[in-house]
């Protein structure tokens, strides 16, 4: 049930959005060329990598330029990258990533694979039971305000409880608050 909502909702969204998707494409070529999309390593179910996609929204070769982690006012993150990432657009193409199979819409988001040492074995084990997600009960209960223990906190949780219920409850938050995003 769950793989069938991922597929279609992620298919109507990837449809729905396309002049929008075009649109950024544009955008970050014309900002600051090419590559118009980030890809990174990340753990998916069953710990298993995979390759995630967001918009670029920093500088080229940003991981030459300064820290692998990105800072709360990184020089090398764009004018336009600043927006995409305030905006959340610039997470859109995981979309792609849920409709191949990679990541759910819903679950904890994907980690890189050094961060398997700030769990326990069988935290990490746990973690990889589910697929990652676009949005999740850490997203939802305070994204980027939540320290990494909180975070945690709410990703083991999610493992713990999650339903199909739980996910549209989650998906429906996750659409609140973008909207009360954009409304600021």
């Amino acid at each position: 049930m769950k793989r069938l909502m991922d597929v279609t909702l992620s298919l109507a969204a990837l449809l729905l959005l396309a002049p929008l998707l075009l649109l950024v494409c544009v955008s970050v070529v014309l900002d600051g060329g090419f590559p118009v999309f980030f890809r990174q390593a990340r753990v998916g179910q069953n710990a298993r990598t995979f390759s995630m996609y967001k918009f670029r929204s920093m500088v080229k070769n940003a991981a030459a330029v300064g820290p692998y982690y990105t800072l709360a006012n990184d020089a090398r993150i764009t004018p336009l990258g600043r927006f995409l990432r305030r905006s959340s657009i610039d997470e859109l193409p995981q979309l792609i990533n849920v409709f191949l199979g990679d990541m759910s819409l819903v679950g904890p988001r994907p980690h890189v694979p050094t961060e398997r040492s700030l769990y326990t074995g069988a935290e990490w084990t746990a973690r990889c039971s589910v697929q990652p997600g676009i949005t999740g009960l850490a997203q939802t209960s305070g994204r980027s305000s939540l320290t990494f223990e909180q975070q945690r906190a709410f990703d083991l949780a999610y493992v713990q409880q999650h339903s199909i219920w739980r996910d549209i409850r989650i998906l429906w938050q996750t659409v609140c608050q973008l909207r009360g995003r954009h409304a600021n």
